[in-house]
């Protein structure tokens, strides 16, 4: 099926800056969805397996990624809308953040979609974002049906090691989802050595424990499977040596995690 671009909103013509397309994607929301790759991230994840996507293009609008509209993002999801049934369009990256105007637009355009409305979902790191300027994000979230929120660590200083950023935009940015109520699966790497330890999952617990709005929590076993790319782009790769995480212990670490959420949402009175 082919989306008549002319018939919709001048948000189809909104250009941003990709990676890439995975058609059919299982791990990234609800459903079988289609996973937009944004170009550029400000973060430096010492566990990132993607990267290829850190570079932002220059603002000549050449380098790294390339150019799509809404529509045509749009005409890729419609050529498969069958196999989207129970899912929809994810935005991950890169940082979908760095680029709110495009993903809001691509995000109003799917609810609006002729064919039937479409369900979206926003894969962010929150490296963008600060409730000082979180108008700068409104029309993004008024358009989001769903967050995948990374909690990186729960250790502020570990988090400026681990990421190169201070941990306080993701914060900032679960505060803010919390008071739209919008839903929000958060995501956690546990990475040995680093954000393996009982204390550290139970603290990310209780963070997400202020939070009415958690659906969900996946604690995702660090891998090595990303250190292909960092040789192919000549990058040291910060993790050498790391061993892979034990799945068995990782979901271990999620019930004690679960048990200091469920711990403050009393001691909140939720």
């Amino acid at each position: 099926m082919t989306v008549d671009i002319k018939s919709r909103t001048r948000d189809v013509d909104v250009v941003g800056r990709l990676h890439s397309i995975e058609s059919f994607g299982t791990v990234d929301g609800p459903g079988t969805r289609l996973v937009v790759f944004c170009q550029g991230c400000p973060m430096r994840c010492q566990y990132c397996h993607n990267p290829d996507t850190w570079e932002f293009a220059r603002a000549d609008g050449t380098g790294p990624g390339t150019s799509m509209t809404v529509g045509e993002v749009l005409e890729r999801y419609e050529r498969n809308r069958p196999f989207y049934k129970s899912g929809g369009i994810t935005v991950t990256g890169g940082e979908p953040m760095a680029q709110p105007d495009f993903v809001a637009a691509l995000f109003r355009a799917a609810h609006e979609a002729p064919a039937g409305r479409i369900h979206t979902c926003l894969d962010t790191s929150a490296a963008m974002f600060s409730a000082e300027h979180a108008e700068r994000f409104s029309a993004l979230l008024d358009a989001t049906d769903m967050v995948l929120l990374d909690i990186k660590t729960s250790d502020p200083a570990l988090h400026e090691t681990l990421c190169g950023m201070p941990a306080s935009h993701a914060l900032e940015l679960g505060d803010e989802l919390a008071r739209r109520g919008i839903p929000t699966l958060i995501r956690h790497v546990v990475v040995p050595g680093l954000t393996d330890s009982e204390e550290e999952c139970a603290a990310v617990g209780r963070i997400i424990g202020n939070w009415d709005n958690v659906v969900g929590l996946d604690f995702l076993p660090y891998h090595t499977m990303g250190k292909v790319k960092y040789d192919k782009l000549d990058i040291k790769y910060p993790l050498k040596g790391v061993k892979a995480m034990d799945a068995a212990r990782a979901k271990e670490l999620r019930t004690i995690a679960l048990r200091a959420r469920a711990q403050r949402r009393a001691e909140r009175g939720r």
